[in-house]
Formats: structure tokens, sequence, C-alpha cells
């Protein structure tokens, strides 16, 4: 039996990979639509190779009888039609941050607490982590299993695709701009995007760090353990798609960088592809379009006791976002809502 599925900001760069990524997957679906506001309806997006699905509007659709939502709308949006929808007897997975820190709705990611599911049916909502605590977890999980994290001191290096299709639009037509010598117009960023990087992502909060890097901390703590610290420095940078994090972590218990290497191997979503040599690291361009979460750069760092170096790379719109909440999708009606 095939499964009834919202996809709501279906216009939206996760949205369509969400959609990419359900019919990549062969997802059980009998019914997918494509949900988004009054603005974008009627237009058409894509799923799967040969099918074309026409949007609907998010403000007047009923969820009654639909399995599964993905949502990717934007938190305030979320906030409204996510306990609408759930509400509905439709379960919400949902990408943005309004949810994550509910203590009601669980925060998942599959390869590393894919018991956490269970948990949605307090408010039949879960949520899905931010994109860059996604890829980092995914790394940390099977080293935190041998060694228990401490501490983590990670700089991440985010690609403009995670602030919209409108930042990479700026990112295109600064780089132009400075080719032919026009005006740089600044509309999404604070600063120049372009040949640049900016060391601010989301808005200041109390202490001075950004919203981003405290995401990062408090979503580790309730994803991999509570007595985890964390120190973010998050930057955007002029990349199109993909993510890098040079992580910095600190155990409880001594790891060398053999077990590491060979504990990361073997863990369910991550690519070891670490060579000390021209070109045996793995950098944006090349995870763009892939699922996996690339480790590289494993090293000892000296100046700690049990301390690892790593560099980590993903898609951010894949895994870091549409392939992760298709993977709870999935997790859901093997284990949960089976014959639903």
């Amino acid at each position: 039996m095939g499964y009834r599925i919202a996809v709501v900001g279906g216009t939206g760069n996760v949205g369509r990979e969400m959609l990419t990524t359900l019919a990549e997957h062969d997802f059980p679906a009998d019914e997918v639509v494509a949900l988004a506001s009054s603005r974008s309806l009627g237009k058409d997006v894509s799923y799967g190779d040969d099918k074309i699905l026409k949007v609907r509007n998010l403000e007047h659709f009923d969820f009654k009888g639909f399995d599964i939502a993905l949502f990717s709308p934007g938190g305030k949006v979320s906030a409204v039609y996510a306990p609408k929808a759930a509400a509905a007897g439709c379960i919400v997975i949902d990408n943005t941050s309004h949810f994550r820190m509910d203590p009601d709705v669980p925060l998942v990611v599959p390869e590393v607490n894919p018991d956490a599911i269970a948990g949605y049916t307090k408010r039949n909502i879960i949520a899905n982590p931010n994109c860059s605590t996604i890829q980092m977890v995914v790394a940390l999980k099977p080293l935190h299993d041998l060694a228990r994290v401490k501490r983590v001191v990670v700089a991440t290096y985010q690609s403009v695709s995670g602030a919209g299709r409108d930042a990479m639009d700026e990112l295109f037509n600064q780089t132009r701009a400075i080719f032919v010598n026009d005006p740089i117009d600044r509309q999404k960023f604070t600063k120049q995007i372009a040949f640049n990087v900016i060391p601010h992502i989301d808005v200041f909060v109390e202490g001075g760090e950004t919203r981003e890097e405290w995401k990062m901390a408090v979503e580790t703590r309730k994803i991999l353990g509570p007595d985890i610290q964390v120190s973010a420095t998050c930057v955007r940078v002029p990349v199109f798609v993909g993510h890098g994090e040079a992580i910095n972590v600190e155990f409880e218990r001594p790891l060398g960088e053999t077990q590491a290497r060979a504990a990361l191997k073997k863990a369910p979503g991550v690519i070891v592809l670490d060579r000390r040599a021209d070109e045996g690291y793995v950098t944006p361009v090349e995870a763009a379009g892939e699922d996996a979460v690339y480790v590289s750069r494993i090293r000892k760092d000296p100046t700690v006791a049990n301390g690892l170096s790593l560099w980590v790379v993903s898609d951010n719109l894949r895994k870091g976002a549409a392939l992760n909440a298709v993977q709870i999708a999935e997790h859901l009606i093997e284990r949960h809502i089976a014959g639903r």
C-alpha cells in the first residue's frame, strides 16, 4: 500500500530537493502534492524525471487523509500550518527551526538517533536539525560511541544555498558585477558575498554568538548528549552548494587516529576520503549532489588530551535537509506506521 505525501514549500531550494529525493528513493507514495503560498499557485515543479506537479495553495489545503507532510516553508509558516496538518492526522517532518527545541518534538538524524522517532506521537511532529548540525553529528556519532565527546570547537564554511534561492542569485549577480565593473548590490547578506566570507549567519543573540551558532550547540546536545560543550563560529562563504566544517573534538577517553578512521569507515552515511596528499580530501564541489557526509583530514590534536581534528563536508540541501527528512519518513513507514 502506498502513502499520500505532501511537500510544503515545494517551490523552494529544499522543497524541490525533497521532491527529487522522494523520487530517487522510489518512496512508496500513491500520491504526492506540492504546496506553497498563493504566489506560487499553479506553478510547475518536477517530481522525478517524468512527472510534473502543479503547485497547490497551502492556505486552503486539507491535510486530512494524508500520511506524511515534509515541511520547508520557513519557520513562521510552519508554526501556523504544521500543527494544523498534525491535528488532521498527518505526521509532519519539519525542516525549519521552529519546533527543534520543543521537548515534545523529537529532533532526529536517522544515522544518529533513530529511536527518537517514536516520540512523534506526542505532537505528530518530527523536527529536522539544522543543516550544519546534521553533518557534524553524523561524523561525531561513531566517535562518541567509542570515547564520549566532551567538547567540540567547530568553524563552518556554509554555502549560500542555505539562505535560499535569492542568496544564490545574489552571489551570481555580485560575481558578474565585479567582472564587468558594475555596482555591487546587497540584498540578502550584510556584506558583499562574492570573493568574500561573512562571519555572520542569522541574528546575533545574547553573549555575542549568532543564532546559527547557538543552534549548533543546543541541537547537538539534544541529539547526542546534554553534557557536550560546543563552541561554533559559523561563516557564509561564496560557494553555491555544500557546507564544510573544521571540527576539533575533545573526548573523555583516548581515541587514536587509526581507531577513529576505522569507526568512521563503518559508520552509516559516512564516506572517509583521507589521504595526506594533493586532492586527498573532499571539498564542497565534490559533495554537491551526493548523499554522504564526507570526512577528511583526520589527525591528532596535540594541544589537548584526547583530541582529534576533522574536516567534514556535505551537501546542505540533501543530507543537510531533504535527504534527512526523507530518511525519517522511510523509518516511519518501516517501523511505526507500516500498513497505515
